[in-house]
């Protein structure tokens, strides 16, 4: 693989061909667009990827996020727009460079495992490059890294999937790679293993330093691992940023969907603030008469005695563990308000109440967005 001098700034090769470190690459998507026939998969999608930052592309099935992985790694050819690899073309109308000179490594959602070959051999067969003492050294090394030293000679079918999940990381990042691209990787285990997994998983791409993407189609799963998420829909990106920006400040009504489920009660802005059924929230964003949809999240409602705050009634509560689920009526609402309560907070069911919320999680739109 060429330097920085070359084709693209990559892996250094020590004596005898051995790795001796990961040089992280800056990943760049400018003006992409991709199709599948008639069928536009990725739009105008512009991302620029420091060296050694993890980021998620987030988004429902079918939004582009896998194209995106598929165009960066060279397996896809974007019908307009550019890639670049450090700043120079990889994909594009001047320049196409073959993913295996990319300095790019692929880990799957299915794994991809050979079950005929060891765990060893597994994370070997990406280091083909390398004298096999070098190779065998290098595997060893990625195993001991996720954990899975003693594992080395068995077979992927004797692990379970956690494990499995750990030996493709180790293959992935055995060749110490600039740039990893990980498709929708948790997305085969159990939620008991997966935030588990996830930890390890981080601790080994931040020890590494390797530039890395992650798809995934979960919320929680990107603001916990990304320094920074890139919201996707149908192709187009719809808002970028850290994980504590996107959640606090979506850049519209479909962000904030996405991250949580919402109250929605319609509004109408006076004197910079949503007038609604149940209280004013600031709209400075807003013009004067403007319909307006705010958004309560779940945890923003704070329940007060009768007498204070917005009158309501507890309709319904459910237990849910630490806290429990709660369905409030409101005059003036069509559909009760649903909170997330601490247990020695409830009242009766079917008593009287008061609401009040807490404004940090109050999100206000422009009802044109919905």
């Amino acid at each position: 693989m060429p330097g920085r001098d070359g084709d693209t700034a990559t892996i250094r090769r020590g004596p005898g061909g051995r790795t001796p470190a990961s040089i992280a690459a800056r990943l760049t998507y400018e003006n992409v667009t991709h199709r599948y026939g008639d069928v536009v998969a990725v739009r105008d999608f512009n991302l620029d990827i420091g060296p050694g930052e993890i980021v998620c592309l987030l988004g429902r099935s079918g939004c582009g996020k896998t194209t995106l992985l598929r165009l960066a790694a060279g397996v896809e050819e974007p019908a307009s727009g550019r890639i670049l690899i450090n700043d120079r073309e990889v994909s594009g109308a001047a320049h196409y460079l073959p993913p295996e000179r990319r300095g790019v490594g692929l880990m799957f959602q299915d794994f991809a495992l050979f079950p005929h070959l060891s765990n060893l051999a597994n994370v070997m067969f990406g280091l083909k490059g390398l004298p096999r003492a070098d190779a065998e050294r290098e595997a060893r090394f990625a195993l001991a890294r996720v954990g899975l030293t003693d594992l080395a000679d068995v077979y992927p079918h004797m692990l379970s999937g956690g494990e499995q999940q750990r030996v493709a990381l180790a293959r992935a990042v055995a060749p110490r790679p600039s740039v990893l691209l990980m498709d929708e990787p948790f997305s085969g285990l159990d939620r008991r293993l997966r935030d588990e997994v996830r930890d390890d998983t981080l601790n080994v791409l931040r020890d590494s330093r390797v530039t890395s993407v992650i798809v995934t189609h979960d919320p929680e799963e990107a603001l916990r691992m990304a320094d920074r998420v890139a919201l996707m829909r149908e192709g187009r990106l719809v808002q970028v940023d850290t994980p504590e920006g996107i959640y606090m400040r979506p850049a519209n009504l479909f962000v904030g969907r996405f991250f949580c489920e919402l109250n929605e009660v319609a509004g109408i802005v006076r004197g910079g603030m949503a007038e609604t059924p149940v209280g004013r929230f600031a709209a400075p964003h807003l013009a004067e008469g403007q319909a307006a949809i705010v958004g309560i999240r779940p945890q923003a409602i704070r329940l007060r005695p009768a007498g204070e705050g917005v009158a309501a009634r507890l309709q319904r509560r459910q237990f849910i563990g630490h806290v429990d689920l709660m369905e409030i009526a409101v005059a003036g609402l069509e559909h009760p308000l649903k909170g997330r309560i601490l247990r020695d907070a409830i009242p009766a069911v079917n008593a009287d109440i008061g609401v009040t919320f807490d404004p940090a999680e109050v999100l206000v739109f422009a009802a044109s967005e919905a």
